[in-house]
């Protein structure tokens, strides 16, 4: 580690607040957040009863704190709404599980403070900055040119091996030995674990494939999308995460299918596949020798060894949470203490068996909420022929990526609070149009935006959506 982490990390507040002075507050607050989790280092210094202040804590406060300054007015307009149901179910959870388990309100405090900083700041700043369809489209402009941003950088790892955060901030991030894959190197650049960068490459690739095949964005800096979409999904696929991939493929093919066949039943049934998965693998109804039969027969035996290892810690953790299951044991090591294994020897990759033995079943329903609500509010206010139009294509891309990312969770834990402002941005629009709709109805004029991008609230919900674009 050298002198550049303490001076990033440090530093990266007042540059935000740059940010903030010479660029509109929306776009500021899109560069901050994705600039930081692009280039900042992983690293931390400890707080104490506060998070560590590190890469997640600079990047949210950072930004919070340039609202706060700059744009006080519409940090302030925030009322809560039944949207935020289940961000606020899920940061409010670990509160109640550490209380309940007696383990006092310092550490209640303390845990809820870590689940704002983490989740509730970056869904609160999307939810109030991007509540319009421009600047929706704005935010998936925003992950778009991120993906662009690491097409050079991912070259020079997959070339090199992942060396930018060595040569950089002077230490490696993660152990190297997990960086070669399929033959090859399996880049990291800035961030966590290869398996971060993959996602992050694959769900900014599938934003930009929409935004091109919707014509929402026809070029990016003067360069057609042509030429700009089609390296961001081989990078994407040379990152060699055989599961990035897979979503990838999968959330692509469903956007496709369900325009083509006009039906939103592909969609439905996708999203009842992680509380399905969730009530299945946490009740123990279903173990993971299925899963690891499927993951050697597509994938190869290397893959299914590293699934049935992730399986073989899971399950006793599944089952030491179900003694537990509405609150669950708090944060802290009791909630993997089992007969088997000692605390200290728990491997737990998923998200889900985090939650589940952290904040119960509750926590569980929260964190399912958060990622999937989005798409289904896309599929309550849009029809289905509508998804690929300009203005309706970035939503329903920002909801399809955070489908994928709950489905990555399955598998993974490593949050990047950019996917927050997602959930948030579409939670934000759909209040909009919802207000739009109620406009129109009452007979009174609708937003200036709403004229300005032919986008016609009507006063009769049409079948399969509330909103007739031309």
């Amino acid at each position: 580690m050298n002198f550049l982490v303490p001076v990033a990390l440090i530093g990266w507040i007042p540059a935000v607040l740059v940010l903030f002075m010479l660029l509109p507050p929306r776009r500021a607050v899109i560069a901050a957040f994705i600039l930081a989790w692009l280039f900042l280092p992983m690293a931390g210094f400890a707080i104490s009863g506060l998070p560590n202040y590190g890469k997640m804590f600079a990047t949210c406060l950072g930004v919070l704190l340039g609202a706060a300054l700059f744009d006080a007015d519409r940090l302030l307009s925030f009322r809560w709404r039944a949207v935020d149901t289940f961000i606020t179910l899920f940061c409010a959870s670990p509160f109640f599980s550490a209380i309940f388990n007696d383990q006092g309100l310092y550490e209640a405090t303390s845990v809820l403070v870590n689940r704002l900083v983490t989740w509730g700041m970056p869904y609160l700043i999307g939810r109030i900055y991007f509540a319009d369809l421009e600047a929706v489209r704005e935010l998936a402009i925003g992950f778009l040119i991120g993906g662009l941003l690491y097409v050079p950088l991912c070259w020079i790892e997959i070339m090199l091996s992942p060396q930018l955060h060595h040569w950089v901030y002077g230490y490696f991030q993660h152990a190297f030995s997990q960086t070669r894959r399929f033959g090859g190197y399996r880049p990291m650049v800035f961030m966590q674990h290869g398996l971060m960068l993959s996602i992050w490459m694959a769900t900014t690739g599938l934003v930009g494939l929409w935004l091109w095949r919707s014509r929402s964005v026809k070029e990016v800096f003067g360069v057609p999308m042509i030429l700009l979409v089609p390296p961001l999904l081989f990078t994407a696929v040379m990152c060699r995460s055989a599961y990035a991939v897979m979503l990838l493929v999968l959330g692509g093919a469903a956007l496709y299918a369900s325009t083509l066949l006009r039906t939103r039943l592909l969609m439905v049934a996708l999203l009842c596949v992680p509380p399905a998965f969730v009530a299945l693998r946490g009740s123990g109804l279903v173990s993971a020798e299925p899963l690891v039969s499927v993951a050697e027969s597509v994938f190869g035996p290397d893959r299914a060894q590293s699934l049935s290892f992730r399986a073989t810690n899971e399950d006793p953790r599944a089952a030491r949470a179900r003694e537990a299951w509405v609150w669950g044991w708090g944060r802290g090591l009791g909630a993997w203490q089992t007969e088997e294994y000692g605390a200290e020897h728990t491997v737990v990759d998923s998200l889900w068996v985090l939650t589940f033995g952290h904040a119960g079943a509750v926590g569980l329903v929260g964190l399912l909420g958060v990622f999937l609500l989005p798409m289904v509010l896309v599929l309550r206010d849009y029809r289905v022929e509508q998804w690929s139009h300009p203005l309706i294509a970035p939503i329903v891309a920002l909801a399809m990526v955070l489908v994928l990312y709950m489905l990555d969770h399955l598998m993974n834990a490593m949050v990047n609070p950019v996917f927050m402002l997602a959930v948030g941005a579409v939670s934000g629009v759909h209040l909009w149009v919802r207000e739009q709709f109620n406009a129109a109805r009452a007979g009174a004029p609708v937003a200036a935006a709403v004229a300005t991008h032919e986008v016609v609230p009507v006063t009769a919900v049409p079948a399969g959506g509330m909103m007739i674009v031309r």
